[in-house]
């Protein structure tokens, strides 16, 4: 028995694999962390040697209140200035008092602290810097953000946490990067639970507007809890419950868009680990090409090829698990199925 159902098993994914494709772009075509319409020419710009586009798109993000997609902004060219920094260095000489190259200079600072061996001094050392970029708008709330990451980062008591929280979100009661930047912080070993993550994230979501991203703040919380190999301190379907969440919120987005793109590969990690398959391809195609090293560069080295791998792992996987003649309802199922989960209620 044990060889014929392996048999069954083979047959079932030689037959089905190939069709379980629809839908999911060739894997040349996937790209990692691929920018936007607005952000791609201020990189390539900058790739020349010039600021001027990246100077005018951010900007056009203070002056517009665009603090969702400045947040984004910073911290994309922040990380293209670690390692191609002559640009940057450019720009702040020639405009050593334009608050949005003190902006990315704040967020520059803290990535470069976290890579150093010498971590703990050089984030307290960039204190000033963060101050600096909190003082450059008061109605930017994305300085607290890099504030609410700086507090992580040096390991700062729950009352400066508290402090720099509410500055926040006086700002901006439901920007998504605090919110991110907060559960961080209460994932952290020294100043929460898995528990108290939970209940923060759900709370949030709870009070998000209509299509907003904080509603993905459990999934991330159950992220961060199974990254841990949580045991039975957070009952199951409570994270399943912040996946359904994310599920219906990954619905009201555009099947292959680039904004929810991080949220969606990491509800698929989620899902894998909550043995979700077919809501977990579901995904995959909502994804299209737009892989993000968040979470696979927790994985593995090479980001994109785990997020490759593991696509391949959840198309056989999900094939194996079908019957060999496939009936109407085991074909690919169209948008709002409920997958592999069965009818456990609305999602």
């Amino acid at each position: 028995m044990p060889l014929l159902r392996a048999l069954i098993r083979t047959v079932r994914m030689a037959r089905n694999t190939s069709g379980l494709a629809a839908g999911l772009p060739d894997d040349d075509e996937v790209l990692l962390d691929a920018p936007d319409e607005r952000l791609g020419p201020a990189l390539v710009a900058a790739g020349r040697g010039d600021f001027g586009a990246a100077a005018a798109l951010l900007r056009a993000t203070r002056e517009g209140a665009e603090w969702e997609n400045r947040d984004r902004y910073t911290a994309r060219l922040a990380a293209f200035a670690l390692s191609r920094g002559e640009w940057f260095d450019d720009w702040r000489a020639a405009a050593p008092h334009d608050p949005d190259a003190t902006l990315v200079g704040a967020e520059l600072a803290l990535c470069r602290g976290r890579r150093s061996p010498a971590r703990a001094e050089l984030l307290r050392r960039i204190a000033p810097l963060v101050s600096a970029a909190a003082e450059g708008d008061p109605r930017d709330p994305v300085p607290w953000r890099i504030a609410l990451d700086h507090a992580r980062g040096t390991d700062a008591p729950r009352t400066e946490f508290e402090r720099v929280w509410a500055q926040a979100v006086r700002r901006s009661p439901h920007h998504y990067g605090c919110h991110v930047a907060a559960l961080r912080y209460l994932c952290a070993a020294r100043h929460g639970s898995h528990d108290a993550c939970l209940d923060f994230a759900e709370r949030a979501a709870r009070d998000a507007l209509p299509g907003s991203l904080v509603q993905a703040l459990p999934v991330r919380a159950a992220f961060a809890y199974l990254m841990e190999d949580g045991g039975g301190a957070v009952p199951r379907e409570r994270l399943h419950a912040a996946a359904d969440l994310a599920v219906a919120l990954s619905r009201e987005y555009p099947d292959a868009d680039p904004w929810p793109a991080e949220a969606r590969n990491l509800l698929v990690y989620v899902l894998i680990r909550l043995d979700r398959w077919e809501d977990a391809l579901d995904q995959l195609r909502r994804i299209g090409p737009y892989a993000t090293s968040f979470p696979w560069d927790r994985l593995s080295d090479d980001p994109l090829g785990q997020f490759l791998e593991l696509r391949d792992g959840i198309r056989l996987q999900v094939a194996s698990e079908r019957p060999l003649r496939a009936r109407r309802r085991d074909l690919p199922h169209p948008r709002g199925g409920h997958g592999g989960r069965g009818p456990r209620g609305d999602h």
